[in-house]
Order: structure tokens, then C-alpha cells, then sequence
């Protein structure tokens, strides 16, 4: 058992060696180093939303089991969007990006910043939507290209999200469903790769109940 050195509440363990949570009582983000906890700051708390998805929803993709470790709240000139780390219990990662009932599940893709488009974008020069890269012998098309803030968070992350934190988000779409998404904030560039789903067909379990917002059958 692990505790928030700002206000002693117990924090969940949940076996995910990313070094940021948060405390649900205090929003104090904590640290971790080693056994070591260090209180860095405040995080916003996640603004209400409509999502069946919470912290503890489990999902099976492709016969391995996930749990919901952490969530960042993004929001743009436009709107906002989840993106909810997905985890198993032996430490393989995923994200699942979340807006307007759509789900883009995804993983890191190294290789892919080694594309010239891709590299060019690490170095601050912003892709146009309409341009084209490859990847897996697939043609991607940049889609969008959003300036985004951090509007909360919870749970544990891979990343800091205090006050202010804030990424260039680059989408990019196949024709068959995949999805590439290319993120440049202050420890860097990553890109992202994977496919939209229907929260159907990643069989969720243990989701969030909202009063007068029942459950499809098929999620039940």
C-alpha cells in the first residue's frame, strides 16, 4: 500500500510501470520514483462527460485482456476528446482514443518517425491536411491537425499533466479503417499507430452506468 504524500489518501497499485498518478482526493500528482513519491503539482480535475469507459473497464482485443489504468481529457478549438491508457498485467500498453462515440485504439510505432513527413513534423514544420506518408504498405492521408490542452486527468500516465501541458496532434486515415496519429508536445514526438472500432467489438466489461442513459444490450 502506496499513499499521497500531500494529503495521506491511499493510491491504487495497479502494476503499470508508468511513473505519474493521481490522487482522486487531493488531485495532487505524484511521482514515483523507485519507492520514493513525490507530489509535483496539481492536475485538473476531468470534466464530466457522457463516456461508458472509467478507470477498472476491462476490454479483450485480439484474446488479451486490458484494463483502464489512467485517462487525459484534451480539448481544442472545437472540442475535446478521452485518451484512455489500456494496460495488461504485464505491462503491454495501448491507447484508446475516444470522441463522438468513434474509438481509435492504438499503439506506438517507432519506426514510423523515421518517415520524411513524419521527421519533418518532429522538427516543428506542421504537415497540411491532404498530404500523404506510408506505412505497412498502407497510404495514410493527414486528416486533421489540432493544437490541443489538457483539460484533466486521472489514474496513472506515461506523461505529466499539470496545468498548461499541451500537444500538436496529427490525424491521419486509411481507407480500410486504420489509423495513424502523429503527437509533438515538450518530451517530444511519437507516433501511433492502429484501427477504429465500435466499442462493441473490443468487448468491454465493467463500464460506467449513467442515470437515465441505459446501456446498449450489446454492451450490458
Amino acid at each position: 500500500m502506496i499513499h499521497c504524500p500531500s494529503c495521506g489518501a491511499a493510491l491504487p497499485v495497479r502494476g503499470l510501470s508508468v511513473p505519474y498518478t493521481t490522487c482522486t482526493h487531493c488531485q495532487s500528482l505524484i511521482l514515483r520514483k523507485g519507492q520514493a513519491l513525490e507530489e509535483i503539482g496539481k492536475v485538473a480535475e476531468v470534466p464530466f462527460d457522457i463516456s461508458p469507459i472509467r478507470l477498472g473497464t476491462r476490454f479483450t482485443i485480439a484474446g488479451i485482456e486490458y484494463t483502464t489504468a489512467g485517462r487525459v481529457r484534451w480539448g481544442w478549438s472545437s472540442g475535446s476528446w478521452n485518451e484512455w491508457l489500456l494496460a495488461t498485467p504485464g505491462g503491454e500498453s495501448r491507447w484508446l482514443g475516444e470522441a463522438m462515440g468513434l474509438y481509435m485504439l492504438t499503439a506506438e510505432r517507432p519506426d514510423v518517425m523515421t518517415d520524411p513527413l513524419a521527421r519533418a513534423f518532429a522538427e516543428g514544420r506542421d504537415p497540411l491536411v491532404g498530404q500523404g506518408l506510408e506505412v505497412d504498405g498502407i497510404a495514410f492521408e493527414v486528416s486533421d491537425i489540432k493544437q490541443a490542452e489538457c483539460l484533466g486527468s486521472e489514474g496513472d500516465l506515461p506523461f505529466p499533466t499539470l496545468p498548461g501541458w499541451s500537444m500538436t496532434n496529427v490525424d491521419c486515415r486509411a481507407p480500410g479503417g486504420e489509423a495513424l496519429s502523429l503527437q509533438r508536445d515538450a518530451e517530444g514526438t511519437s507516433a501511433w499507430l492502429g484501427t477504429w472500432h465500435e466499442l462493441s467489438g473490443l468487448s468491454p466489461r465493467a463500464l460506467r452506468e449513467i442515470e437515465g442513459w441505459p446501456l446498449p444490450a450489446a454492451l450490458r
